[in-house]
C-alpha cells in the first residue's frame, strides 16, 4: 500500500480500505487493485484480496486483468491518434475503409455509417448480451469479443453486417460492438494487425508495456469469478453470465487472454494493469500529450450525442469513446458535471474528475459486483468525502 506524503493520511485511506475490506468480507469482490492520483500524483494505490482464490495466491499490484470494456477508450484514443495525424477523418464513411461492412436499414436500405457513429454508439449497432435468447445476433453467430468463437475478426464483421441496424445512424445512441468495427477500420488504415497498431499509436508512446491483447505474463493474470449466492464463482471457458432480465447475458472465456488465436476484438479484447490504464486516463486529462492535440481531446470529452437518451447511465452524455457526467443530480453522485467514466465487464470501473484532477482506476477480478456493483457506488462516495475534507 501506498500514501502520498503530501496528503494527510487520516484523510484520504481510511474509507477506502473501509469500502476493499468491506467488500472483500462480505465475498462481493475476491481481489482488487486500486489507484487513486489527484493533480498528477498517485495518492492511493492499493493491492487487496486474491488473484487465485483457489491457490492462495494475493493480488498484487502489478495484476493482470482481462478488460473487457475498458478496451474501448484504449482503442477510441487510437482512432484519434489516426485522426490527428491526418489519416483518419471522424466524417470518413465505414465502407471507405471496410468496403464490405455494409449494413442494412430495417427497410433494406444500405446504410451510411460513418467513424463518428461508431465512436458515439448511435451505429445502429447492438451486443449479443443485450438482445433476448435467440436474438438476431445470436441467430447470426455475432461474437460479443468476450467467449471463444474461433472465427477472425472478419468473419465476425460480416456476420455482424448481416443483421439489419436497430436504427437509422444517428438518431439514437445505443451502447454496442462498434468498437469492434472500428478496431477494423484502424487496422486497414494502418495496414497492421490491430495489436500493433494499438502499441504503435498508444501504448509504446505512452509507456503502458502491460497492456496487450495476450497477457504479456500468464502468471501475473488474476483468475475471472463471478458473484453467487455464497461467495464468487470461478468462470470457466464457455461460461455464460446473466446481465439483464429478458436478455441472453455474457458469454464468457477467460482463457481468451493467453490465446493467440482469439481475433483482437477492439470493443473488449485487451489485457492489462491498473497502473498502465491511470497512464493513459492521466494523459488525457492532462491535456493528451504526447498523443493527441489538446482540442481533439476536448472533442473526445464533450457530449456528442445532444439530448439522445442513454440506457442505464441516466443523467450522462456521451463523446466518442466514452461517457460523460451532464447532471450530477440525475446520476446521483458526488461527481463533478463533466466527470468521464465507464467500467468492464470482468469487474472494473473507472473515473475522471477534470474539475478535481482526478483519476480513479479500480480493477477487480468479479464480475459483476467491482462493474456496477454497490462497490462501484461505495468506493467513489469514499474517494469524494477524502477529497472534500
Amino acid at each position: 500500500m501506498f500514501y502520498s506524503n503530501k496528503i494527510n493520511p487520516e484523510c484520504l485511506p481510511g474509507r477506502i480500505d473501509e469500502v476493499i475490506d468491506r467488500t472483500l468480507a462480505d465475498k462481493r469482490l475476491v481481489g482488487a487493485v486500486i489507484k487513486v492520483a489527484i493533480d498528477g500524483e498517485l495518492v492511493y494505490s492499493r493491492a487487496a484480496g486474491l488473484a487465485d482464490r483457489e491457490m492462495n495466491r494475493t493480488m498484487q499490484e502489478d495484476a493482470l486483468f482481462r478488460l473487457a470494456s475498458v478496451t474501448k477508450p484504449i482503442v477510441s484514443t487510437a482512432a484519434l491518434v489516426l485522426v490527428a495525424q491526418g489519416r483518419l477523418q471522424l466524417d470518413d464513411r465505414v465502407d471507405r475503409w471496410l468496403p464490405e461492412f455494409r449494413p442494412r436499414l430495417q427497410n433494406g436500405e444500405f446504410a451510411t455509417l460513418t467513424i463518428r457513429h461508431l465512436m458515439t454508439h448511435t451505429a445502429g449497432l447492438t451486443y449479443r448480451f443485450f438482445q433476448e435468447e435467440n436474438g438476431s445476433y445470436q441467430r447470426a453467430g455475432v461474437s460479443d469479443g468476450m467467449d471463444q468463437p474461433s472465427i477472425a475478426l472478419e468473419e465476425n464483421l460480416r456476420r455482424i453486417a448481416s443483421v439489419p441496424l436497430l436504427y437509422t445512424p444517428g438518431t439514437e445512441w445505443k451502447y454496442s460492438i462498434a468498437t469492434d468495427v472500428l478496431g477494423a477500420v484502424i487496422a486497414k488504415v494502418t495496414e497492421t494487425p490491430l495489436s500493433e497498431a494499438i502499441h504503435s499509436l498508444v501504448t509504446k508512446p505512452l509507456g503502458m508495456s502491460d497492456t496487450d491483447f495476450i497477457a504479456i505474463d500468464p502468471e501475473r493474470l488474476a483468475n475471472a469469478y463471478a458473484n453467487d449466492a455464497a461467495e464468487p464463482r470461478l468462470i470457466q471457458d464457455h461460461d455464460s453470465l446473466a446481465f439483464l432480465e429478458g436478455t441472453a447475458g455474457f458469454r464468457l472465456a477467460p482463457g481468451r487472454a493467453i490465446d493467440t488465436t482469439a481475433y483482437h476484438s477492439g470493443g473488449a479484447g485487451m489485457v492489462g494493469s491498473a497502473g498502465d490504464f491511470l497512464k493513459l486516463l492521466e494523459t488525457l486529462r492532462k491535456g493528451g500529450a504526447p498523443l493527441l492535440p489538446e482540442s481533439l481531446v476536448r472533442e473526445m470529452t464533450t457530449n456528442q450525442i445532444g439530448d439522445l437518451p442513454m440506457a442505464f447511465w441516466p443523467g450522462r452524455g456521451f463523446g466518442l469513446g466514452i461517457t460523460l457526467l451532464k447532471d450530477p443530480v440525475v446520476a446521483d453522485t458526488p461527481e463533478s458535471p463533466g466527470t468521464w467514466r465507464m467500467g468492464g465487464t470482468y469487474g472494473h470501473s473507472w473515473f475522471v474528475d477534470p474539475k478535481q484532477q482526478l483519476s480513479v482506476v479500480a480493477f477487480t477480478n468479479t464480475a459483476l459486483e467491482g462493474m456496477s456493483g454497490q462497490f462501484t457506488v461505495d468506493l467513489c462516495e469514499a474517494v469524494y468525502d477524502r477529497i472534500k475534507k
